[in-house]
């Protein structure tokens, strides 16, 4: 069973490719999940304010996946894997960020 296809497209085109196979999710996914995963090990290693200048920071690293998707979603441009995999990283990140503010109750 291929749970992957419940969280992401999988379109060949928009995706990675290793040694002839496709990764399970997209570029943008592959860099969001990798992004998730560096932002839960930044959490646990580096003490950090949780105040609004990280909900800011947070909205600021989600902002290049928001306008490179949006742009790509209404034919403005053509996008590529390599930029879709660092705005998904951006975006991986800047998502913990935000949940770990929400968990400290600076947004609420």
């Amino acid at each position: 069973m291929n749970i992957f296809k419940y969280l992401c497209h999988q379109k060949p085109e928009r995706s990675f490719f290793y040694k002839g196979h496709q990764f399970p999710v997209c570029a943008r996914c592959t860099g969001a999940y990798l992004g998730i995963f560096i932002g839960v090990f930044w959490y646990l290693l580096i003490a950090m304010p949780y105040n609004w200048n990280m909900v800011c920071l947070a909205i600021l690293m989600a902002l290049p996946a928001v306008i490179d998707g949006g742009t790509q979603y209404l034919d403005f441009r053509k996008s590529n894997n390599k930029l879709r995999f660092v705005t998904g990283l951006l975006l991986g990140v800047s998502l913990v960020i935000f949940f770990k503010c929400l968990k400290h109750r600076v947004i609420i």
